[in-house]
């Protein structure tokens, strides 16, 4: 199962890798391969289809011409980004492949870095453009959700919830504490574990209330499922509620001695979310910390699950919002 999911993604990983060190004509038909950028364009005067002209005038090296007599021996050129996700950005497209690369390797490296290795010029482009990625991945995620398919539990599979404060935090503890300390910052977390998978589902919350968490809990979880939570007061009446519950009091023991049960998965998620999240400074805002939520949910349900990988969900996901 492994190696069905990572060949492909391999595959597509190297091509993209040598595609962007070979640049010009060759990374531009890959891309519109990929359907990237278009790979035929009508004029907008005369409505014939336009000629894919090489040129020094622009970054790209290349652009869409359409020189009839019928322009009064005027020509009519377009960009061959245009309509696509990089219509409105001056950097590089080789520089756009490094980027979407390092978002499906999961940002590994610091901005610093990747503008030493001339990928960006500053470190506002690269915000802009890590953010509009982020954006088209978490259109993806509420299309998903709006086909109601972020159902999780059921046959064997079992729920560990969980709720975490995602303040933002201080350097060193010293300083005013600013406008984003007063924000909502607790996140209720729904985990579903079933073999080897882990779909979470991550809601940013106004308080740790019974009406707003089993609000959410109706709404994502099967009922029936098996779900596994601490003792906070909120969660007494999911039994009554059709779930088979089962409770961790850790004042007295992390796994229950009768049962088994734990929330280990979950708080172990807690952590590696949380790292992300802290290392990019996301959660300075509830927007930002909204996004980062539904990145982390996209990785795990739509990137890991694609049969080409992340980088082939992404490419997907590009091709859905932005149909050149």
């Amino acid at each position: 199962m492994c190696e069905y999911f990572s060949r492909p993604n391999m595959t597509l990983t190297r091509t993209l890798i040598k595609k962007t060190a070979q640049g010009g004509k060759k990374l531009i038909r890959w891309m519109q391969t990929e359907r990237l950028l278009a790979t035929k364009k009508r004029c907008p005067v005369c409505n014939n289809r336009m000629k894919f002209k090489r040129t020094n005038t622009t970054k790209d090296g290349y652009r869409w011409c359409c020189r009839r007599r019928t322009h009064k021996d005027r020509a009519i050129l377009r960009s061959i980004r245009e309509g696509s996700v990089f219509s409105r950005s001056h950097i590089p497209l080789p520089s756009w492949m490094k980027l979407m690369h390092s978002l499906s390797q999961g940002l590994r490296k610091r901005q610093v870095d990747m503008i030493e290795d001339g990928v960006c010029g500053s470190s506002k482009s690269l915000t802009r453009v890590t953010t509009l990625l982020r954006e088209i991945c978490g259109e993806a995620v509420r299309r998903l959700e709006r086909r109601r398919k972020m159902r999780i539990g059921g046959r064997r599979a079992f729920v560990a919830i969980d709720e975490s404060k995602f303040r933002h935090k201080q350097k060193y503890g010293r300083g005013r504490h600013g406008p984003t300390w007063r924000r909502r910052s607790w996140v209720f977390g729904m985990l579903e574990v079933k073999r080897s998978r882990r779909h979470p589902v991550l809601k940013l919350v106004e308080n740790r209330s019974r009406m707003q968490l089993l609000t959410i809990i109706r709404k994502y979880i099967r009922p029936g499922s098996e779900v596994i939570s601490d003792s906070w007061r909120a969660y007494n009446r999911l039994s009554r509620e059709g779930y088979i519950h089962y409770q961790v009091n850790h004042q007295r023991h992390f796994v229950h001695p009768g049962s088994g049960a734990h929330t280990q998965h979950i708080e172990r998620g807690w952590q590696s979310f949380k790292e992300g999240i802290y290392r990019y400074r996301g959660n300075l805002t509830e927007r930002a910390l909204k996004m980062n939520l539904r990145f982390i949910e996209w990785n795990h349900w739509l990137g890991k699950e694609h049969r080409k990988g992340i980088l082939g969900r992404l490419l997907k996901d590009i091709r859905a919002c932005y149909k050149v």
